[in-house]
């Protein structure tokens, strides 16, 4: 097993100097352009884009066009931010453009990096999207960056979950002088007024600029808003031509379990689960159920469904109320024993707010599926907001393989490049540090319990303050954050705690952690993508040459997370660029990694030693048992998010055929409306003359906009039907596997009969619709499918992933429709035998 895993790991190593060998040439061609380009003035340097777009427009491709405007670039940015391109940010430039990862170490200057292959590909007019994982970072990087762009003759725009951007150089507020300020900017490694340069703009114009900067959630809800938008006029997105995605572990794989859905309020449930989770609040662990920690699920007890069951007053759960209330059980038992406030959620103004496990951030307006979110309000005792009806979803792994080519950035990428290779089919290059790092790996230090640990962490930290050494100590959890922040307190250290409820400053209080003294809390993602510089100012060389010379920054990680590339991640943050810099360990056996996953004979023995539960130890076994679990967990998460994608695979051929119909409507033109309803008619000459008629007597203009409206209104309202069967059918199938059948197969050969069922309902739909066109029957039909889809074009229409309003079915008079009403589809059953079931 060792020496195949050493095979690996040297193949992998000798096709990264490979990829390094192919690389160097091509670095210098361009230091070969540097004394023409240098010679330029500015005016001749923004020509050279007019240059290069014509030379690509008599088809040079662009790689032979890699050297001159890479050196263009690095030109310009010495002109603007007085920064000079290093060659091994050209490599990491030049790799980004092959479409591949360029791992580099944190404080290489990736921000930088990435103008690179930006521009060059942007030459193409096809637009460029950058990728951040916050909003700061994309308005930072847009303010910072836009300086070169905007000197090359390049538009370049930001989109954040509420607002849209252009950079323009002669947009710029007031910016407050002095000392104060100038260190506020440096710190930050960009201007202190984030909205410097940036004039609002609609979402349209944001995407329409040659670079346009943005969060993955906004990316990737504006393909959902766009393919469920009705006017032509409200599209957003254009082609997805090229993507550089920056802390592309964080995005490409920690958040890649978790689809993006839009979604409207559907059925009210809230008093069931009220009632379930006053019922959970009173089972027992290991007596009337069981929690699997690993795999993190909960399995009740035959004393556990008895005891429901007397408190519900019925005889057979399963029996007398089915799977539903079977569901809300285990969804409430779920809730109580695996989630933990100020861990995975937040209570915030009412409401449960999501915290994402991997960087510590608040995730508002996303909600966990199937009922858990509500169970957990429940728990909480905050309003139950209802359960939601899907119109769209879309996994990002299923997004990003959209664009043409894919790229990205990190510090941290070489563990997951299997899973980078499987999933998007890009490989990954390890690009060399400027500077050799002078940073110090100390080895962990083990403590029996967690009491002991922070004991010893508070002891550490108030030695290093005493030296003025900055410390920056990363916790897995807000939890851990305020309870360590409470040790601290104890010991008299003044210290920063930064968590997802200091989401706002965020990126201002990680930057000042390498100041001389300081002490931030964090939890170990917080401030991903943010340089931490050595020194309030870095500028000033006596403050940064005094914290050097005290160690630089000391990283303490207070547990190892469950995830190798979290740790390394961390320890990255200290000996940035050759500074000083020292990182360790400290943990205990009853961190969740070592309770899990440690053997019991290493528990026993930790007893046996009789040290004082403060004091530490090193050890070899336990060390070697820390890593073999990171390693069995990254496996296993690796394979839940593969099954993920097999299955959305399956729906995501589906959506596909729905949404490209969907533009062909949108965008075609009349001739390709009638070409698609002869598709539908097939050939009745008795529809067709109706057609005829109506489009005489309402006119041309007005029968192709009510017959597009028709159109995508009978196709959206059955697409979200089929994505609840769909959903449904994703549960039951599993089942099947106690009959010896594999439920992907069955869930491919389901879906595939499904979708064709949904689409000959398409057809009915609008050949029933269709004659009626402009008449009283057809309006009131009308109304019912636009009251269906009025909660998806709220979203659709909003910028940000909000609430939508209730949807109520209503009549043609606009009342309400009965549980015992005819239903609104013509079907001839009452409403709740047919689409209200």
């Amino acid at each position: 097993m060792l020496k195949n895993l050493s095979i690996k790991k040297l193949i992998i190593g000798d096709e990264n100097v490979k990829a390094l060998k192919s690389i160097k040439p091509l670095v210098e061609e361009i230091n070969g352009y540097e004394k023409r380009i240098s010679d330029l003035s500015d005016e001749e340097l923004q020509k050279q884009t007019t240059l290069l777009k014509k030379r690509l427009s008599d088809g040079e491709h662009l790689d032979v066009l890699l050297p001159e405007a890479f050196a263009t670039v690095r030109e310009v940015a010495k002109r603007t931010l007085g920064e000079r391109h290093y060659d091994v940010q050209l490599m990491g430039g030049i790799a980004l453009h092959q479409g591949n990862i360029s791992e580099m170490r944190t404080g290489e200057g990736k921000t930088l990096v990435a103008t690179l292959p930006t521009y060059l590909n942007a030459l193409t007019g096809l637009g460029v999207h950058v990728i951040t994982v916050n909003d700061y970072l994309s308005r930072r990087d847009v303010v910072w960056m836009g300086q070169i762009y905007s000197a090359l003759g390049l538009s370049v725009s930001v989109i954040n979950q509420d607002s849209s951007y252009l950079y323009d150089p002669n947009h710029a507020p007031a910016v407050k002088e002095g000392t104060e300020a100038d260190e506020e900017r440096d710190a930050l490694g960009s201007f202190k007024v984030q909205y410097a340069f940036l004039r609002p703009c609609t979402r349209r114009e944001a995407y329409e600029a040659d670079v346009t900067y943005g969060t993955n959630n906004e990316f990737g809800f504006d393909y959902l808003r766009d393919n469920i938008e009705y006017e032509k006029s409200s599209l957003r997105q254009r082609k997805h031509n090229f993507a550089i995605v920056d802390e592309v572990d964080s995005i490409l794989i920690d958040e890649a379990r978790t689809p993006l859905i839009i979604s409207a309020p559907a059925e009210e449930s809230g008093k069931l689960y009220e009632a379930f989770s006053r019922i959970a609040k009173q089972l027992k662990e290991n007596e009337h159920y069981t929690v699997d920690e690993k795999l993190r699920a909960i399995s009740l007890t035959d004393d556990g469904i008895e005891k429901a069951e007397n408190m519900l007053g019925i005889g057979n759960i399963y029996t007398e109320k089915g799977v539903k209330y079977v569901h809300h059980l285990e969804t409430a038992v779920r809730a109580q024993a695996l989630f933990n406030r100020d861990k995975e959620y937040v209570v915030r103004d009412g409401e449960i707010v999501i915290v994402d496990e991997f960087t510590g951030r608040l995730q508002p307006g996303r909600r966990w599926s199937e009922g858990l979110h509500q169970a957990i309000e429940s728990k909480e005792g905050v309003p139950v907001q209802k359960e939601s009806r899907t119109f769209a979803s879309v996994t990002f792994q299923n997004y990003f393989r959209m664009y043409e080519k894919l790229s990205g950035m990190t510090g941290t990428a070489v563990t997951s490049s299997e899973e980078f290779y499987k999933v998007y089919g890009i490989s990954t290059i390890a690009i060399p540090t400027h500077k050799d790092p002078e940073r110090q790996d100390l080895h962990d230090l083990i403590f029996q319990t967690e009491e002991g640990k922070f004991t010893a962490i508070a002891r550490k930290v108030k030695e290093l303050h005493e030296t003025k050494q900055p410390v920056l100590i990363g916790t897995v959890s807000i939890e851990k954050n305020e309870l360590l922040s409470a040790y601290l307190k104890r010991e008299g250290v003044p210290h920063e705690v930064l968590n997802a409820k200091k989401h706002e400053q965020e990126g201002e209080i990680i930057a000042q952690a390498g100041k001389k003294g300081g002490v931030t809390i964090a939890t170990n993602m917080a401030g991903r993508g943010v340089d931490i510089k050595l020194g309030v100012n870095p500028t000033t060389k006596e403050k940064y040459e005094e914290v050097k010379k005290l160690g630089g920054l000391f990283v303490l990680g207070t547990e190892r997370h469950e995830a190798r590339r979290i740790d390394n991640q961390l320890r990255g943050r200290s000996g940035r660029q050759g500074d000083p810099g020292a990182t360790q360990f400290f943990v205990s056996l009853e961190d969740s990694l070592m309770r899990v996953f440690a053997s019991d004979t290493i528990k026993k023995m930790m007893g046996r030693f009789g040290i004082p539960e403060d004091q530490p130890i090193e050890n070899g076994l336990i060390t070697k048992s820390l890593e073999s679990a990171q390693t069995k967990i990254e496996g296993f998460n690796f394979d839940s998010r593969k099954q993920t994608l097999s299955y959305d695979d399956v729906l995501n051929h589906q959506r596909e055929t729905v949404y490209e119909r969907r533009r062909s409507i949108l965008n075609g033109t009349d001739e390709d409306v009638d070409a698609l309803l002869g598709e539908i008619t097939l050939g009745d000459e008795k529809v067709a003359r109706n057609v005829e008629e109506k489009k005489k007597a309402l006119g041309e203009k007005d029968f192709y906009t009510t017959t597009r409206k028709l159109l995508l209104q009978a196709q959206d309202m059955l697409w979200v039907e089929h994505l609840e069967i769909m959903d449904y059918m994703r549960s039951s199938v599993n089942l099947r596997a106690y009959g010896q059948r594999d439920p992907l197969i069955e869930y491919r050969k389901e879906g595939l009969r499904l979708f064709h069922e949904m689409k000959e309902s398409v057809t009915e739909t609008v050949l029933r619709l269709l004659p009626n066109i402009g008449a009283g029957a057809y309006n009131q039909e009308q109304q019912k499918l636009t009251e269906t889809h009025a909660n998806a074009r709220l979203i659709g229409n909003n910028v940000s992933d909000t609430k939508a309003a209730q949807n109520t079915p209503r009549d043609g008079d606009g009342k309400k429709i009965g549980r015992n009403d005819p239903c609104f589809c013509g079907s001839g059953k009452k409403y709740k035998k047919c689409h209200g079931k």
